[in-house]
């Protein structure tokens, strides 16, 4: 079994996977306190884009046995109330578990993963249970998800240091 380090958010880092925002404490260009359009996500027209709850434990290990992704969308992620850490892995027709790279997410912290990008459910790490938020155009996992198992050899350990 590989283990990673998971590392902070950076642009540099995560820009290959997606995009981010702190929501709760925003910089830059604002209108009185309104920062516009910090994270876009592009979705066909008419298409509904449905917000659902995920709620994430605190794993004794953080072990990645599963990876997903979508062809035809990005997704969205909030960690509302904990951090946690997401696994991620390039977009690609094959899994490439060799390529996981994991990164922690502050809560309030908004992650936008591309288009084909491979990941799974988030790990809450300050908490026992972490509350979470995913946009995704309506029906995305029941009609644009290829979800895969890694074989044990495949599986990565995530290993933290800040908590």
């Amino acid at each position: 079994m590989k283990t990673i380090l998971a590392q902070k958010l950076s642009k540099e880092a995560f820009e290959p996977f997606g995009a981010y925002c702190d929501f709760l404490n925003p910089q830059g260009l604002n209108l009185g306190g309104f920062y516009p359009d910090r994270i876009q996500f592009p979705v066909a027209k008419s298409v509904p884009v449905g917000f659902s709850p995920l709620t994430v434990r605190k794993p004794e290990r953080y072990v990645v046995t599963t990876a997903e992704y979508h062809n035809d969308t990005g997704e969205i992620l909030l960690p509302i109330d904990g951090d946690v850490i997401i696994h991620v892995a390039p977009a690609s027709n094959a899994k490439v578990p060799e390529l996981t790279e994991a990164f922690i997410v502050p809560a309030g912290t908004v992650v936008q993963l591309w288009t084909g990008v491979w990941h799974y459910c988030p790990f809450a790490i300050d908490k026992p249970v972490v509350n979470c938020l995913i946009a995704l155009p309506n029906r995305t996992y029941m009609n644009d998800c290829v979800c895969i198992n890694y074989d044990e050899s495949e599986q990565i350990e995530i290993k933290i240091t800040e908590f």
